[in-house]
């Protein structure tokens, strides 16, 4: 009777350890999400603070997304040489610490080489953790397993960590989102302590390609700054774009020749692109990267500088959105686990409804508020959480369990990279949508024009009426419709910017179709095994 019931103990124990890792790996993911927009809304104090330039300033973001493009490039081959729980614990604890040095220095130089380890950290943890995931639980778990996953990858970076982030900066300053980071840090560890040991790894050792890893640094360091920053310099009207530029196309170059050469040894695991449906997803990542961070820029900033929203309104404004987007991922998963829908069949439901949210957004103007904007964000949400989980489990459900961390870097490079080529084009988009609008608004507006004279002795009159002298009154009512003028034109230049993530899936649609077909006609079925491991 004793050997029956070791069994039945054994079982929820064993389970329980398993949510503990779960439950690490996400909060884990926790520590990166605020780690990682810090600086979309704590720019001014960090400024004042530190009294740096923009310029100086942009290497803080510019080090943490460079180091994390080589960190995912760098982990999956210390997953070949570590332990993955033990990498995981590692980067979660390196990132805790990291984050605290720098809530207690405001010395530049120091941040941006903190923002450096945080950025290769973070990445390290990303990709270790999803990795568990897929090595360590059957595929018939994965559906539920990568939805909590995404709920810190991705679900919070978008909308609660903007809020949190937003709340502190108003009520206190900028260091205590640096400070937040480490008790996360410290739960995540405890929890991958706690847990049982993962498996040995699955990937062989090999060696690490150090030249084609420096050329792909070098490259997205410059890549980083070109695509975040060129906006601020007119792009090509300064040499330094020039040159980075250069660097960007030498350093890639050098790394397809390294590639070339290593073959299935290279820094990179291309042969995870021979597997149909991870060559697919890839592409869909990279377009949707585009519209995540793209949007995810676009509506915070302009609720800030045309709405006048406070950070702490600004991050608020996104949350709606961020539990439509977690109640649509579990609702995703649960039909793919438990009623067996294919995970291609909710691609087309997500990228129809991002694309209408964003012309909703549109419509937009300088009277907006935020019930009016409510509908479309939600059915943002409502699009990113059945498009990303899909295309998660596309990607790495038919790969072999020796590439999977590989992939995993992989698409999560090209999700980055258009994910900063998305806000790189929206942003010069409204720059210059600001200032040409403004221009030929300011044109049109005809100095002896009777409507013009109306408006201007309409405001004169109110603002004597509230006791203000006539002389200054005029001065401030013809400085109010220029600025009326300003902010017309902002309007329009984000409704432009809004258009054109929407005209992202009205052109990339078909192209995704198109790009299926062809992986299809070209490739055939994938002959590799599924990347499953036993429970």
């Amino acid at each position: 009777m004793t050997a029956v019931a070791a069994p039945a103990t054994a079982a929820p124990t064993k389970a329980a350890t398993g949510w503990l890792l779960v439950t690490g790996i996400v909060l884990a993911s926790l520590t990166e999400a605020l780690a990682g927009t810090l600086l979309s809304l704590g720019r001014a104090d960090i400024i004042g603070d530190t009294a740096a330039t923009p310029d100086e300033f942009a290497w803080l973001d510019v080090g943490y997304t460079a180091f994390k493009f080589i960190g995912f490039a760098f982990a999956p081959w210390l997953l070949t040489r570590i332990d993955p729980r033990q990498l995981l614990l590692i980067a979660t604890l390196v990132m805790g610490a990291a984050c605290a040095w720098a809530a207690a220095t405001a010395a530049l130089d120091m941040l941006i080489v903190l923002r450096m380890v945080q950025g290769l950290a973070g990445a390290t943890l990303l990709i270790s953790g999803q990795a568990i995931l897929f090595w360590n639980f059957p595929a018939a778990r994965q559906p539920i397993l990568q939805a909590i996953f995404a709920m810190g990858s991705v679900v919070a970076p978008a909308t609660a960590a903007p809020l949190l982030e937003g709340w502190l900066i108003d009520t206190h300053d900028w260091t205590w989102i640096f400070f937040m980071v480490l008790p996360l840090s410290l739960g995540a560890a405890g929890l991958l302590i706690l847990a049982d040991p993962t498996p040995v790894r699955p990937a062989p050792p090999r060696r690490l390609d150090w030249i084609g890893l420096g050329a792909f640094g070098a490259a997205m360091l410059c890549a980083t700054y070109v695509l975040t920053q060129a906006s601020r310099w007119d792009w090509f009207e300064a040499s330094r774009i020039g040159w980075m530029s250069a660097v960007i196309a030498v350093g890639l170059l050098l790394l397809a020749t390294r590639q070339y050469r290593a073959g299935s040894e290279g820094l990179l695991d291309l042969s995870t692109f021979k597997t149909e449906d991870f060559a697919f997803a890839f592409f869909v990542s990279f377009v949707a990267g585009a519209a995540l961070f793209g949007s995810g820029f676009a509506i915070p900033a302009f609720a800030v500088s045309v709405l006048g929203f406070t950070p702490t309104e600004a991050g608020a404004l996104l949350l709606p959105s961020g539990a439509c987007f977690l109640v649509t991922l579990l609702f995703a998963a649960y039909m793919m686990q438990v009623r067996g829908l294919p995970p291609v069949a909710t691609v087309p439901f997500g990228i129809l409804s991002i694309m209408i949210a964003m012309w909703m957004l549109s419509g937009s103007n300088g009277q907006s508020g935020a019930d009016d904007m409510m509908p479309a964000i939600l059915l943002r949400g409502f699009g990113l959480g059945f498009l990303f989980l899909s295309i998660t489990l596309i990607a790495f459900s038919k790969l072999p369990a020796a590439s999977v961390a590989f992939g995993i870097g992989i698409f999560n490079i090209g999700r980055q990279l258009g994910g900063l080529m998305g806000v790189a084009t929206l942003q010069t988009s409204i720059d210059h949508g600001i200032v040409h609008n403004q221009t030929v608004l300011g044109a049109a507006i005809n100095a002896g024009s009777p409507a013009l004279a109306e408006r201007i002795a309409a405001t004169t009159n109110l603002l004597v009426s509230r006791g203000i002298e006539a002389g200054a009154a005029a001065k401030t009512a013809t400085a109010m419709v220029g600025r009326a003028v300003g902010g017309q034109g902002a309007v329009i230049a984000f409704d432009t910017a809004f258009n054109l993530v929407a005209l992202l899936f009205v052109f990339g649609a078909p192209c995704i179709v198109a790009f299926k077909i062809l992986l299809a006609k070209t490739m055939g079925k994938p002959k590799s095994a599924p990347a499953e491991a036993n429970s």
